[in-house]
């Protein structure tokens, strides 16, 4: 079995101290391999998004470590870890997140910009993603001028513009009909079976169903697993 693209190992996180602390995450370790898309389900207040954001480098655990396509992000730095985003970690969130001043395009092409790619370049690696995801005639159009199904495809082709080894979606159809919230799920299950590993936070059982493996997380901890696992998934006594 290959090494998985993300890698949690034992990984805690702690917020405060003292009266005010809370476990947001406690002793979670999971792996997410290329091909495949992961949902994580669980209660609001959970851990969910804090897993989410750890494995993407915005924010450190308070114990254990992550680590992407071999990087562990604990060493990666500040720097490593922004490179990471840029070229190796695909985002896509609830509230899509897009620059209103830039075009579909421009926003698109901005994660490559920043990595130092020429503006050719990038602009030309933006419109072939934004035809991916069914936008090749909105690369000129502003965030506003679309529908809110069209900005999370922007989203997405952002997410995955250039070669993204790990696509993170937290909610990304939270703000969306159920028709269209479909239509992103076959997009984010479109690049995990183009190759890319895929971990999805969502509380919808209609849209978990688009994944390889379900897993339960409650209080922090995981507490199950649904679906075929290709690789090792451990979990915390404390939650077995």
């Amino acid at each position: 079995m290959s090494e998985p693209v993300l890698r949690l190992t034992d990984v805690s996180r702690v917020h405060g101290t003292g009266a005010a602390e809370v476990h947001a995450l406690r002793g979670v370790s999971l792996a997410a391999y290329a091909g495949e898309l992961v949902a994580i389900m669980g209660p609001s207040g959970s851990g969910k998004s804090s897993l989410l954001t750890i494995a993407g480098g915005l924010d450190s655990p308070t114990s254990g470590s992550v680590t992407v396509d071999g990087q562990d992000l604990g060493e990666a730095g500040i720097s490593g870890r922004a490179k990471l985003r840029r070229t190796s970690i695909g985002y896509v969130f609830q509230d899509f997140n897009l620059i209103p001043a830039l075009t579909a395009a421009e926003n698109v092409a901005l994660p490559l910009e920043l990595d130092g790619a020429g503006r050719r370049s990038a602009q030309a690696a933006a419109r072939t993603a934004l035809e991916e995801v069914g936008l090749d005639g909105f690369a000129d159009r502003f965030p506003d001028e679309m529908s809110g199904g069209q900005r999370q495809r922007i989203a997405i082709a952002r997410a995955i513009v250039g070669e993204r080894r790990l696509i993170l979606a937290d909610e990304p159809t939270g703000a969306l009909d159920t028709e269209t919230g479909e239509d992103i799920l076959k997009l984010i299950r479109a690049r995990c079976d183009a190759g890319a590993a895929g971990v999805l936070v969502t509380h919808e059982p209609r849209y978990a169903s688009w994944a390889d493996r379900v897993i339960y997380v409650r209080d922090g901890i995981v507490v199950d697993e649904a679906g075929e696992t290709p690789g090792a998934l451990l979990v915390d006594e404390a939650g077995a």
